[in-house]
């Protein structure tokens, strides 16, 4: 009903590395094998084995992203093809079977993450903000691979092997190709996740900006309603949500989990209904007129759409300290996760703000056997933090609590190595601080949107809250509906929007309900 019977030859290569997309190949008969090619002067790796009954694929099927393994024939036999447009054909028709798949195909790239590692090598110097985003761009995909720090003995012969010098870094190895001097967009580009060009003509029903907690929401919600739903993000699916260590009163929850994890989930749960999901793919301007809308992106590409549901949420607040851009991303870091915290263990650390998120990254570096400082300018550390984060703080003697305080310097060479903090009375101390990690609140990230109606402080204005003189002639005559904006068929939701609670579940609720007023709004199109 949805696959092509083929006839396949033993050796027949079903899909390989660089591929722009491949089909589920089921095995009725003889065997297939999951090859991960190597550099040259070293033998494949068979990394799994498929006799009849078995499948040939894992998540990247709904992804979209490039193939980067082998699939072939070990045995002949008969295999049953089906495509991608076919495959999520099946998975909107078919819940059982769509069920099925798609926990074979999370368990799939769970052990890719393992054994298949080496299909992604990205080689960088462990502290420096280019390697960083790599990592986090990678870590944010769930794209199996294997960081190498280029000063080790086993980076600089991967380095050697390949050809390239610590002046190419840092470097992306695919089967695909290699990639000098890597950024997040050209890895995106080699593996296919950017957003395609061929793709750009067509208009689609919704267009999603921002996969934080409340995009990736819409974007579930707006694709299992049956809307052609694009989600697009300028660094990666989770927004700041993933950069929490662990979340322990969202809803159904009782034990806790990392915000990666449950935003990973979600970016799961959107390509299973269906969504195209893209980053980094970041966006310009929005062009609206007469009920349609032109997503501009930075590359020159456009994208047309009926309805946008804005979720850019807002960007980090910096310290205003001299060298503070020399050290970010090389000791100064706006998430505390693993990726940032691998090589803490035992050293000291700064985190400063008096809000939930700094809370619950002092916690996570404690458990890391961090000595760390939590910082906060306000004088009372309940006034902005959840009763049960500051009680299981103030109760660990490897956080010291450092309340009326700023810091107020930054050292080192190439790195973050100490730093001043100075109390209200002026009283300035001075110490070793491998890394400060930085929670003291956002600025909306807004620019993009153009004329549409904000507070005093750049949010936007939605629903009830926009001043009826703010209204202009296309509204002919009805108010906004819940979550639009002066822009007729625009939303906001999440952090960008005046009012917002600054909470997972909060966000999540209002991606969701920006799709009820998204149907309404095309309704009356």
């Amino acid at each position: 009903m949805y696959g092509t019977p083929h006839d396949a030859e033993a050796g027949e290569v079903l899909y390989s590395p660089g591929d722009p997309s491949y089909d589920l190949v089921l095995v009725d008969s003889g065997a297939a094998e999951v090859v991960r090619e190597l550099r040259a002067g070293e033998a494949a790796e068979v990394i799994a084995r498929e006799g009849p009954g078995g499948v040939l694929g894992e998540i990247s099927l709904l992804s979209g992203q490039a193939v980067y393994l082998t699939g072939r024939m070990a045995e002949a036999g008969q295999v049953h093809r089906i495509t991608p447009t076919e495959l999520r054909r099946l998975m909107a028709e078919d819940a059982e079977l769509s069920d099925i798949l798609l926990t074979t195909f999370m368990a799939r790239r769970n052990e890719l993450k393992a054994s298949a590692a080496r299909s992604l090598e990205i080689v960088g110097e462990e502290r420096t903000a280019s390697s960083l985003a790599l990592r986090t761009y990678a870590a944010r995909l769930q794209l199996p691979h294997q960081w190498l720090d280029s000063g080790t003995a086993e980076g600089l012969k991967l380095l050697r092997a390949t050809g390239l010098t610590p002046g190419d870094l840092p470097v992306a190895i695919t089967a695909a190709g290699v990639i000098r001097h890597a950024t997040p967009g050209l890895l995106a580009e080699l593996l296919g996740l950017n957003y395609r060009f061929a793709e750009a003509d067509k208009s689609v029903d919704l267009v999603v900006v921002g996969a934080g907690p409340a995009g990736l929401a819409a974007a579930v919600y707006g694709a299992s309603e049956g809307l052609e739903t694009v989600l697009l993000d300028s660094i990666g699916p989770g927004g700041q949500a993933a950069a929490s260590s662990r979340i322990e009163n969202y809803l159904g929850f009782p034990n806790g989990l990392s915000g990666a994890d449950l935003l990973g989930r979600a970016h799961t749960q959107a390509l299973k209904f269906g969504a195209s999901v893209y980053s980094p793919c970041e966006v310009a301007r929005l062009e609206s007129s007469g009920g349609e809308h032109k997503i501009h992106l930075v590359d020159g590409t456009v994208i047309a759409t009926r309805a946008v549901v804005a979720a850019t949420g807002a960007r980090y607040r910096k310290l205003p300290l001299e060298r503070w851009p020399e050290f970010e991303g090389a000791g100064i870091y706006y998430a505390a996760t693993e990726v940032e915290t691998r090589r803490l263990s035992g050293l000291p650390v700064t985190v400063v703000g008096g809000a939930n998120s700094a809370g619950q990254a002092a916690i996570f570096l404690a458990s890391k056997k961090c000595q760390v400082d939590l910082v906060i300018r306000g004088a009372d550390i309940r006034t902005g933090m959840s009763s049960y984060l500051v009680e299981r703080i103030l109760a660990d003697p490897a956080i010291t609590v450092r309340t009326s305080t700023r810091v107020t310097a930054l050292y080192g060479d190439n790195y973050l190595t100490g730093l001043t903090l100075t109390d209200a009375a002026g009283n300035e101390l001075t110490g070793e601080s491998s890394a400060l990690f930085c929670f003291i609140g956002a600025q909306p990230a807004s620019e993009w949107l153009g004329e549409v109606v904000r507070d005093d402080h750049g949010f936007i204005l939605t629903d009830a809250l926009i001043p009826q003189d703010q209204l202009g002639p296309e509204w002919n005559g009805r108010r906004p509906l819940p979550f639009e904006t002066s822009t007729p068929g625009l939303f906001a939701v999440g952090d960008l929007r005046h009012g917002s609670m600054k909470r997972v579940a909060a966000a999540v609720g209002e991606g969701a309900s920006a799709v009820a007023s998204t149907h309404a709004a095309l309704a009356r199109a």
